[in-house]
């Protein structure tokens, strides 16, 4: 097959854990790379944010950026780009036009407009020229979809200081409702999506992955400052919850429990313009006297994460909410425990008392009890570890992924195809 895949900001090119990147650039990347190593041509459409950018960069063997104008050649907010959505749908269209894909997945609603509006622009072009719609079944590929992070849950969790474009609340569910197939990456989105107005019959389960070559518990670990280290790593906004990590840390101090040390890893800043969230972070921790049980890594190399993973007693991750998150995923792999935010895709892929331990949201008490029962069990750790590394292995590795997506784009093809014999039958 030839697959578009459409990701307006988050390219596949940029590094995680930098501003607007994290989890949809690496699943990008990954499903793109395993769908490749399938046999299939996969091109992946970006906006162009620097004039410098090459009009088409490979990535890797089957898999090649192009970079779209689309507005100003300049980083812009993801929740400033809805204006520019039909420059680059004007811009997909063309692409297209002279080589259309088989099949188009989109990611981000934003995303998703613009590939709708291309295919739009397709349908139009065969309706008027009979002959080339004749050549080409169909006129337009079919339209997948995976939303990454709904809209309706933003708003939920983060009221006011939600920043998306207010258009977001009714153009998203008409998304979810246009396209072809929406892939959910978790069952929690799946019931979200069902309330917005999309159908069942047009959802599709697929997670997100794991490389399980790049993370396993086989190989080097960073040396701990501390008998126990707690990890937190990810993009730097309060909705990920590191404060309750923090305040946790405090109150397994105040129980005596004070050899454990904390790495954040995720977004930093330079000397003039430090990250807002390290130093609002930092303040705290400072202010409940564990600032000197507080390091804060910064950005992480993909490379590195692996080791710094190992190092880890327990790898936290307590968000507001969480659309899917491959963290718990990448610590599963490397054979490192998770306590998770009992939220979103957290709940199904950190299995409670197998490999890793559920908490409630927003609730650092009840994080600093379960630190206090699992940190000290050498035996449950390493339980949980290799439980993990066997979930991973059978349910969450990107060829598995892959295949499970693969067969998700097949099947909206055999619906596409079966459409227009269907249509010639009816009575008019």
């Amino acid at each position: 097959m030839k697959i578009a895949m459409v990701s307006e900001h988050a390219s596949p090119l940029a590094a995680p854990g930098s501003v607007d990147a994290g989890g949809q650039n690496v699943h990008v990347a990954a499903l793109s790379t395993a769908l490749a190593a399938r046999g299939h041509e996969v091109i992946v459409y970006t906006r162009r944010d620097d004039p410098a950018l090459p009009r088409r960069v490979p990535l890797t063997d089957g898999v090649d950026v192009v970079h779209v104008d689309a507005g100003p050649a300049q980083r812009i907010p993801k929740d400033d780009l809805l204006p520019h959505m039909s420059a680059l749908a004007a811009g997909l269209a063309q692409d297209w036009a002279a080589e259309r894909p088989d099949v188009v997945h989109s990611h981000f609603w934003m995303s998703g407009l613009a590939a709708l509006e291309a295919a739009e622009t397709l349908e139009a072009a065969a309706d008027a020229h009979p002959t080339a719609r004749a050549a080409v079944t169909g006129g337009a590929p079919p339209v997948l979809h995976t939303f990454h992070a709904l809209g309706v849950v933003k708003r939920r969790h983060q009221g006011s200081a939600d920043t998306s474009p207010p258009e977001r609340a009714w153009l998203e569910p008409q998304v979810g409702r246009r396209v072809d197939t929406v892939i959910a990456t978790c069952s929690d989105e799946a019931f979200e999506l069902r309330s917005l107005g999309v159908p069942s019959r047009s959802i599709a389960l697929a997670p997100c992955g794991v490389d399980p070559e790049l993370f396993h518990p086989d190989g080097p670990a960073e040396q701990r400052g501390a008998r126990y280290r707690v990890l937190s790593v990810g993009r730097l906004v309060p909705r990920k919850g590191v404060d309750l990590v923090v305040r946790a840390l405090a109150l397994l101090a105040e129980r005596g429990m004070d050899e454990v040390e904390l790495v954040v890893g995720g977004t930093d800043g330079s000397a003039a313009d430090p990250d807002p969230e390290i130093s609002r972070l930092s303040g705290i921790a400072e202010s409940l006297g564990v600032g000197d049980r507080v390091r804060f890594r910064g950005q992480v190399a993909r490379e590195d994460m692996p080791a710094l993973l190992r190092s880890a007693d327990a790898v936290v991750c307590t968000p507001w909410y969480e659309p899917f998150g491959i963290v718990p995923l990448e610590s599963m792999a490397c054979g490192t425990p998770v306590i998770a935010a009992s939220v979103g895709g957290l709940i199904d892929t950190v299995v409670d008392g197998a490999t890793g331990l559920h908490v409630p949201p927003r609730d650092a008490e009840a994080l600093a009890d379960a630190l206090a029962e699992l940190l000290p069990d050498d035996d449950r750790r390493a339980a949980f570890g290799l439980a993990g590394r066997r979930r991973i292995e059978a349910r969450y590795s990107w060829a598995r992924v892959a295949a499970q997506t693969e067969r998700i784009y097949l099947d909206a093809l055999a619906r596409a195809r079966r459409a227009p014999a269907s249509l010639e039958g009816a009575v008019l």
